[in-house]
């Protein structure tokens, strides 16, 4: 089933015959806008519930106020999170994924499943 599955989205997005610049540009454009070392982790963090600045920056060990504040702006040019500011005293300012930014849950669930199984794999071997 995992072939047949495979052989189906190959057909849906692979052009027949395959335009090896046409896939590279598509490659290079998605590591453009989920590449680096904290887009992801980012992501998940928001999709864990935290929406406000200091609490993402407190699920992200080793992230700088400064990085996590570019890495947001860019984020949310590229639509995938939305900036949300209240008029209120004090101003509150959240941040929520995007359906946009949803629409790629299921790669990052592949991605989580990938990086465990990578270990698991090192693991069996380091022994």
């Amino acid at each position: 089933m995992e072939t047949e599955k495979r052989n189906q989205i190959e057909t849906e997005v692979l052009s027949n015959p395959r335009n090896q610049q046409e896939e590279v540009q598509a490659l290079q454009d998605t590591l453009y806008v989920l590449g680096g070392k904290w887009k992801l982790p980012i992501i998940n963090s928001i999709c864990n519930g935290n929406k406000r600045f200091r609490d993402i920056e407190r699920s992200i060990p080793g992230i700088t106020t400064r990085m996590l504040s570019k890495e947001l702006k860019e984020m949310t040019a590229n639509q995938l999170i939305k900036r949300t500011v209240t008029d209120e005293t004090p101003v509150i300012v959240e941040y929520t994924s995007t359906e946009y930014c949803r629409s790629f849950g299921d790669i990052i669930l592949e991605m989580i499943r990938w990086g465990k199984n990578h270990r698991q794999r090192l693991k069996g071997t380091a022994d």
